[in-house]
C-alpha cells in the first residue's frame, strides 16, 4: 500500500464536518475513477481509500468542501497522484503544464481551456497542502501568485501575437512577444505582493508605452490596447464547465470611472504627479510587473518611486493616510467583536487592519528608509520592527494573527470557491468552519479567533491614538470609506441607513471628487482635507429632509468652486460653517445658487457683525458708494454693484432663514438693498451716458418704484417694477454733446441704459429683473414718460387697476423738484373723489379676472389663493381709493401700514382690520420661507399631501405643527375671502343690481 506524500503538522488533518457528505464524496470519486477505465488508477484508488492518512485527507476535502469534491471528481487521476507524490511534485507538474500551454499559445492555440484545467488542479493542490499543514501560508499564497503570473504571461503573449497579426503594431521578437512589446501589466494588491488568497480576484493595472511600440498608426494604439485588455480579462474570467482562471479587477487604475481599461504611461504619469491620492500611494507599495514587457514595467514602477515614497511627508498627508482607514471604523475601541457574521478581512481586528498598519508606517517612513519598501505584509512588519518604528511584540503578534486569519479566510473560500471573508451567522455553519480548521470544539475556535482579533484591534488603536477623532455622531456607525478602487459594501449600507436614496450615486460622486474631476479637488491638500471632513459632511447632509437632493446640491456647489483648499480648511477650523453651508444647500435653493458661484461670501459669515440687524438705507448707500468709487470703468461698476447687492441679499436671506429677521423686517431689508443699488448705479450710468450724448440743461429724470419695491415688500425672488419720468424746459429740446439726441430719445435711451445695467448678466451674475408694464400705457407706452404726459395720463386716462397700482408708487431717485412734482401728482390723483359704484365694480371685476388666470386650490400659493395676499392688497387699495379724498392719512405704499391707517381712520372695524393684518403677516411668513427654500411652486392642496421639504422648511419637519399651520392657513383664507366678499364683491353685486332698469 503506498504511503501518502503528505507530512501532517499543526493539528493534523481536519475532521469532516459532515460525515455523510464525506461518504458521498468518496463514492463519487470512486465512480469517477471507474469511468476512466484505468486498472492502475483503480488499484491506486483502492490503496488510497484503504490508507488511513490518505482517506482522512479525502474526507477532509469531501466532508468540508463541495467545491473541492467537484474538482477531485473532475480530476480523479490527478487527485490520486497528488496524494501519493505530495503537493511539491503536483505543483511542479501544474507549472510544467502551464509552460507547455504557453508554448502552444505562441503557436496559435487558445490557452484558455488548458489554463482552466491547470487552475483547478492548482486549487486542489494548494487546498490539500494548506489544510494538512504541508505548506506554510507563504508557500500557498506564493504558488497561487506564481500561477497567476504564468497564466497572465501566457494570455498576454497569445493576444499580443493575435493583435500584431491584425497590423496594429510590429513585435520586436515574435518568438517572445512580451519582450519589448510596450505592454505593461502591473499586479496590484495581493497579486503584486505574492499573497493571493484562495479564491482571490487579481487586481491589474494595464499600461502601454507608445515610445517603445513600432506602429504605423500611433493614434490607434489606445483602441488596440483597450481591445487587447478586454480580451485578456475575458480569457481569464470566462467560466465554462472546466471552471475559470481568475476573476480580474481593473479598478485600481487611475480614475477608473472615467478612464479606459488600458492607459498610456504618459497619461498615467501625469495623473499620479498631479492627482494621485494617498490611498493610491499605499496601493502602489504592493505593485509588481507580472506580465507583458516586464523591463518596461520595472522602469515604470521605478519612475513612480517619488510618488509612492515621499522623502518628506507633510502633516496633512499623514492625516489623510490616517483618515483612510479611520473612516472605516470611526468608533475605534468601541463595541464588541462578534465571531458570527464577522468579516475577517474588513472587520475590526481583521486582515485589512494588519495590512494597513504596515502600509501606513511604510508610507510615513519609507521615503527616508528604503529598507522598508517591501511589498509583502509579513516582511514589512519585520522590517518596521528592525528599523525601530514599531515594537517587536507588535510585529510578532500581528504576524501570527495575520497567518491565522489568512488560514481562516482560506477555509471560508475553499468551501464553495467564493471570494468571501465573512464568517457564517448560522451556528451549524460556523461550527463547520471551526471543524474545517481542525477544531473539534467550537468554543475553542471562538476563543482563539477572538484573541487574535482583539490583539490586532488593540495594536491598531495604539497606532492612531494621537489622531483626532472623527466627528461622527454615535448613531451613524458603520463604514464611511471612499478610498480604494471599488465601493465598500458596508459604506453603501451605511449611506442607505443614513437616508441617501441612491447610495451608489453618492459613492460614485465622492470617488469622483477624490479623483479630481472638479477643479476644487485637483490638489492633494484639498483631497486630504475633504477626506477628514467626509463623516461630518455626511452627518450634516443626512439631517436634511432629502439627504440625496442636498448631496446633489453640495456636489454642484463643489463643482462650481475654483479651488478647495482654503474653503475646506475653513470648514475644518469652523465645523459649524460646514453645517451652515449644508443648511443653505438643503433649505434655500436661491441662496445655494448664489453660494455655488460665490463661495467667498462665506468669509463674511464668520464676521462678528454678520447676524447684526441690516443697516439703514443711508449707511448702505455710503457703503456701496465707497465701493463704486474704486471702479475703473463701467464693467467694474456693474460687477461691484452686483457683488455688493448679492452679498447683502445673501445676508438678509440667511438671517431670514435662521429667523433672525421677521418677515416684515426681511422685506424692508431686501427693498432697501434694491433701492440703494438703483441709487448707486443711476448717477454713474447717467455720467457715462452724458459723456456720449451730452446733457440737456434744466432737465432731469426720476425713478418711481412700484409694486413690491414701492411698498418695501420685496422677497428674495422679487423683480423691480419701475417707471421713469423726465422733465425738460421745453418741447423739442435736444442734448448738447458729441452725439446729440432729442429729449424723448435721450431719456428713453438713458432709461434703457439703466435697465441694462440692472438686468445684464456679468461674471457676478445679474442684479434684478425689471418689469416696465406699470408705466403709463403699459407695453404700448414709451420707456420714459415726460412729467406732463405722466400727470395727464394719471388724470385723464389711467384705468382703475393703474390707479390701484399707484397706491404703491414711491419715488426713489431724481432731482428734488421733479420728485416733489411727481409726488404731488400721485397724491392728487389718489385723493381724488371717485364714483364709489364704478370703483367697487371695477375692483370686483379685476379680481375675478385675475382669479380666472391664476386660480389655485393650493393653500401654499399664498399670493393668488382666494383669501390670500392679492385679496388683502385689493381690499387695502380699494379702500384707499374709496376714502383718501376724505382721509388722506390712509395713503401708504406699504399694505400693512395702509391697513393700520384704515383701521385708525375707522373705515374698517378694528377686528376686521386686525384680522386682515394678521392674515397678511401669516402669508408673508409663508411666502418668504417658500421663496427661500423651494424652487418650484407647491401644488399640494392641503397639509396631508405636502412635500417633505415644505414640512421641513415651515415647521422643521414637525408633522403636528405642520398640520396645525395648514389648518390655520385654510381658516385664514376662508375668513379673508369672506371679508373680500363682504367689502368688495357683495357691494359690487348690490350696486350693479340697483343699476339694472
Amino acid at each position: 500500500m503506498p504511503k501518502s506524500g503528505f507530512v501532517f503538522e499543526d493539528r493534523g488533518v481536519p475532521e469532516a464536518a459532515d460525515p455523510d457528505r464525506a461518504r458521498v464524496g468518496r463514492e463519487r470519486w470512486q465512480a469517477a475513477v471507474d469511468r476512466v477505465e484505468d486498472e492502475e488508477l483503480a488499484s491506486l484508488a483502492d490503496d488510497l481509500l484503504g490508507d488511513p492518512i490518505a482517506r482522512r485527507s479525502l474526507d477532509a476535502l469531501f466532508g468540508n468542501s463541495p467545491f473541492l469534491t467537484l474538482v477531485a471528481e473532475q480530476e480523479p487521476a490527478f487527485t490520486g497522484a497528488l496524494l501519493i507524490d505530495g503537493p511539491d511534485a503536483a505543483h511542479a507538474g501544474v507549472m510544467n503544464f502551464v509552460a507547455e500551454t504557453h508554448r502552444r499559445a505562441l503557436a496559435g492555440d487558445n490557452p484558455a481551456g488548458p489554463l482552466r484545467v491547470a487552475k483547478r488542479r492548482l486549487a486542489l493542490t494548494t487546498a490539500l497542502a494548506d489544510i494538512t499543514g504541508a505548506w506554510p501560508l507563504e508557500t500557498v499564497t506564493g504558488a497561487l501568485s506564481d500561477f497567476a503570473d504564468a497564466a497572465l504571461r501566457c494570455g498576454a503573449g497569445y493576444l499580443l501575437l493575435e493583435t500584431a497579426s491584425r497590423g496594429a503594431f510590429n513585435l520586436p521578437d515574435p518568438e517572445d512577444p512580451e519582450r519589448g512589446s510596450g505592454l505593461i501589466i502591473i499586479g496590484m494588491g495581493k497579486l503584486g505582493a505574492r499573497e493571493l488568497n484562495y479564491s482571490s480576484d487579481i487586481d491589474l493595472i494595464i499600461f502601454y508605452d507608445p515610445e517603445h511600440i513600432d506602429t504605423s498608426e500611433p493614434e490607434a494604439l489606445q483602441h488596440h490596447f483597450v481591445r487587447l485588455t478586454r480580451n485578456l480579462v475575458r480569457l481569464m474570467a470566462d467560466r465554462t464547465t472546466d471552471g475559470y482562471i481568475f476573476r480580474t479587477d481593473l479598478r485600481l487604475r487611475p480614475d477608473p470611472g472615467s478612464t479606459p481599461p488600458a492607459l498610456s504611461v504618459i497619461a498615467a504619469e501625469a495623473y499620479y504627479e498631479t492627482l494621485g491620492q494617498n490611498w493610491e500611494r499605499a496601493a502602489w507599495i504592493k505593485a509588481r510587473p507580472v506580465a507583458g514587457d516586464r523591463e518596461a514595467g520595472a522602469n515604470f514602477v521605478a519612475r513612480l518611486t517619488p510618488f509612492v515614497w515621499r522623502r518628506n511627508l507633510d502633516f496633512a498627508a499623514i492625516q489623510d493616510i490616517h483618515s483612510i482607514k479611520r473612516q472605516i471604523n470611526a468608533h475605534r475601541g468601541g463595541g464588541a467583536i462578534a465571531v458570527a457574521g464577522h468579516n475577517i478581512k474588513l472587520g475590526r481586528g481583521g486582515i485589512r487592519e494588519i495590512e494597513f498598519f504596515a502600509q501606513t508606517q511604510q508610507l510615513i517612513w519609507g521615503g527616508r528608509l528604503p529598507e522598508l519598501r517591501t511589498n509583502m505584509t509579513v516582511e514589512a512588519l519585520a522590517a518596521l520592527a528592525e528599523a525601530g518604528k514599531i515594537g517587536g511584540d507588535a510585529a510578532r503578534e500581528l504576524t501570527e494573527a495575520y497567518r491565522f486569519l489568512r488560514r481562516v479566510e482560506h477555509r471560508l473560500q475553499m468551501t464553495n470557491d467564493e471570494q468571501t471573508h465573512t464568517l457564517p451567522e448560522n451556528p451549524e455553519k460556523l461550527h463547520a468552519v471551526g471543524v474545517f480548521l481542525g477544531y473539534s470544539d467550537t468554543a475553542a475556535f471562538h476563543q482563539e479567533l477572538l484573541a487574535r482579533l482583539q490583539r490586532v484591534e488593540a495594536h491598531y488603536a495604539e497606532l492612531f491614538e494621537g489622531a483626532p477623532a472623527l466627528s461622527v455622531a454615535d448613531d451613524v456607525g458603520g463604514n464611511l470609506v471612499f478610498t480604494g478602487g471599488e465601493p465598500d459594501p458596508e459604506t453603501l449600507r451605511t449611506l442607505e441607513r443614513l437616508g441617501f436614496a441612491n447610495p451608489e450615486a453618492v459613492d460614485a460622486a465622492v470617488r469622483g471628487w477624490h479623483h479630481g474631476r472638479c477643479r476644487a479637488m485637483r490638489s492633494a491638500r484639498a483631497r486630504e482635507t475633504l477626506t477628514e471632513l467626509m463623516p461630518i459632511l455626511l452627518k450634516a447632509l443626512c439631517e436634511k429632509p432629502d439627504p440625496y437632493a442636498t448631496f446633489l446640491s453640495f456636489d454642484k456647489f463643489l463643482n462650481g468652486l475654483p479651488a478647495g483648499v482654503q474653503l475646506f480648511s475653513m470648514f475644518r477650523a469652523q465645523t459649524q460653517l460646514l453645517g451652515l453651508v449644508v443648511e443653505i444647500l438643503g433649505d434655500a435653493p436661491g441662496l445655494a445658487e448664489y453660494l455655488t458661484h460665490r463661495p467667498s461670501v462665506l468669509e463674511s459669515v464668520l464676521g462678528a457683525d454678520f447676524f447684526d440687524p441690516p443697516p439703514p438705507p443711508e449707511e448702505l448707500f455710503n457703503e456701496l458708494d465707497t465701493m463704486l468709487a474704486r471702479a475703473r470703468d463701467i464693467e467694474d461698476i456693474l460687477d461691484f454693484s452686483r457683488r455688493w447687492a448679492n452679498e447683502r441679499n445673501f445676508q438678509v436671506g440667511l438671517q431670514s432663514l435662521r429667523s433672525h429677521l421677521r418677515p416684515d423686517e426681511a422685506t424692508v431689508a431686501w427693498s432697501n438693498i434694491a433701492e440703494v443699488a438703483l441709487r448707486g448705479l443711476y448717477p454713474r450710468m447717467e455720467e457715462a451716458f452724458t459723456n456720449q450724448h451730452g446733457s440737456i440743461a434744466d432737465s432731469g429724470m426720476a425713478i418711481i418704484a412700484m409694486g413690491k419695491l414701492g411698498g418695501r415688500e420685496m422677497t428674495a425672488a422679487s423683480d423691480l417694477d419701475l417707471v421713469f419720468v423726465y422733465t425738460t424746459p421745453e418741447t423739442g429740446v435736444a442734448s448738447e454733446g458729441p452725439r446729440p439726441l432729442p429729449a424723448t430719445q435721450y431719456f428713453a435711451r438713458l432709461s434703457q441704459r439703466l435697465i441694462n445695467a440692472v438686468t445684464a448678466r456679468t461674471t457676478e451674475g445679474r442684479l434684478y429683473e425689471v418689469d416696465m408694464r406699470l408705466r403709463p400705457s403699459g407695453k404700448a407706452g414709451p420707456i420714459a414718460t415726460s412729467f406732463e404726459s405722466f400727470a395727464r395720463y394719471q388724470r385723464d386716462e389711467a384705468w382703475t387697476w393703474e390707479q390701484m397700482a399707484l397706491t404703491r408708487a414711491r419715488v426713489i431717485a431724481g432731482p428734488p423738484e421733479l420728485v416733489a412734482g411727481i409726488e404731488a401728482v400721485i397724491r392728487t390723483e389718489l385723493t381724488r373723489e371717485r364714483d364709489p359704484v364704478a370703483l367697487v365694480a371695477d375692483v370686483s371685476e379685476m379680481r375675478a379676472r385675475m382669479d380666472e388666470e391664476h386660480h389655485t386650490e393650493s393653500i401654499w400659493q399664498v399670493k393668488h389663493l382666494r383669501g390670500g395676499m392679492v385679496d388683502i392688497e385689493f381690499i387695502a387699495q380699494y379702500l384707499q381709493l374709496r376714502h383718501a379724498h376724505a382721509h388722506p392719512e390712509v395713503l401708504s405704499a406699504n399694505t400693512m401700514r395702509a391697513l393700520v391707517a384704515i383701521r385708525d381712520a375707522e373705515i374698517l372695524a378694528p377686528s376686521t382690520a386686525d384680522e386682515l393684518i394678521e392674515a397678511m403677516e401669516l402669508w408673508r411668513m409663508v411666502q418668504s420661507r417658500l421663496r427661500l427654500t423651494l424652487t418650484e411652486p407647491v401644488t399640494a392642496t392641503g397639509g396631508g399631501d405636502a412635500p417633505k421639504a415644505l414640512r421641513q422648511a415651515l415647521c422643521g419637519g414637525n408633522d403636528a405643527e405642520f398640520a396645525a399651520l395648514a389648518e390655520r392657513m385654510r381658516d385664514r383664507a376662508r375668513r379673508v375671502h369672506a371679508l373680500f366678499n363682504e367689502i368688495v364683491d357683495q357691494p359690487a353685486s348690490s350696486m350693479a343690481a340697483k343699476c339694472i332698469p
